[in-house]
């Protein structure tokens, strides 16, 4: 593996290498690497979890990272993705995770450039490490995926998370439905995907919530915080009707008493910050495989 750009990219058996690198990390495992290895983040949206975690993954396996903030560099005198990863290439920089606006950009870079990608998100795309780690998060809690329901609620149609758990669960065997308005349904699922939220709420094993993109939307989305709350969040009374033994995820960041009531998010149920706590797990694991797989270390 020379990049992480993608769920699609990956078959099953990938899939569950990762997590039992990721699950070993989670239970203790040290591993640096033998010799320095310099890496770069390019964040050309905000981020807090991905890019935190993704620096603390970094730290903990030995890698020496190169500050890069977009609002200091010469992107902003017009300078490109490509000549930017060029240049950070021929400095010495053998791996960059990237966080970039434009859905697939990885596409421009990858058969043009000697260093490893990772992708943080790009887009509406794929945001295939988040995903990696929503998976580590179930298996800790399931032990399985074959067979789950899992309820994804939200901003579909602009969601990368979405997207990418969606390719990932269903290749694990997990049956995956969507929920949420209508017109933020993603129309390039089946429609036998979507199900009334209430319903679906009963039914779930992983109750899935989603923020609301409104950067991504081009005019406001029509829901006052409180109308969305009431039609589509997780509320208390929701939360009630939900099966034994089923939890509640989210990516983040979370948007108190919209997607989720503000006491559903630390509460029994809730694993929001037990992903946040796997991002480092499923991280670390998505680098070491790279470095070890192109042999930058031993």
């Amino acid at each position: 593996m020379k990049h992480f750009l993608s769920i699609s990219d990956m078959n099953t058996t990938e899939i569950m290498e990762l997590l039992q690198e990721a699950d070993t990390f989670s239970r203790g495992e040290q591993w640096k690497t033998t010799e320095p290895v310099f890496v770069a983040n390019l964040f050309y949206e905000p981020s807090t979890r991905t890019k935190c975690s993704f620096e603390i993954a970094e730290r903990r396996l030995g890698l020496e990272l190169l500050p890069f903030e977009i609002g200091n560099s010469s992107v902003l005198k017009g300078e490109t993705l490509y000549d930017t990863i060029k240049t950070l290439q021929s400095i010495g920089v053998k791996l960059a995770v990237i966080r970039h606006k434009q859905d697939h950009y990885y596409e421009q870079l990858i058969n043009h450039v000697d260093l490893s990608i990772v992708n943080g998100g790009d887009g509406s795309g794929q945001h295939p490490s988040q995903c990696l780690l929503d998976l580590l998060t179930i298996k800790q809690e399931f032990g399985y995926f074959n067979g789950l329901n899992v309820l994804i609620v939200g901003d579909i149609v602009h969601s990368r998370v979405a997207r990418s758990n969606y390719e990932a669960l269903r290749k694990l065997g997990a049956n995956v439905k969507f929920s949420g308005p209508r017109d933020w349904f993603d129309p390039t699922f089946l429609q036998t995907d979507y199900i009334e939220i209430n319903q679906g709420i009963k039914e779930a094993d992983v109750v899935m919530l989603l923020r609301i993109q409104h950067e991504r939307h081009e005019q406001s989305a029509q829901f006052s915080k409180a109308d969305y709350h009431i039609q589509y969040g997780l509320t208390l009374e929701r939360e009630q009707q939900m099966k034994q033994g089923s939890i509640i995820m989210h990516p983040g960041p979370v948007n108190r008493d919209v997607e989720i009531a503000s006491e559903l998010v630390e509460g029994k149920r809730s694993r929001i910050f037990k992903q946040m706590e796997n991002g480092v797990f499923a991280r670390m694991a998505i680098l070491k495989t790279i470095l070890q797989n192109e042999k930058v270390v031993c």
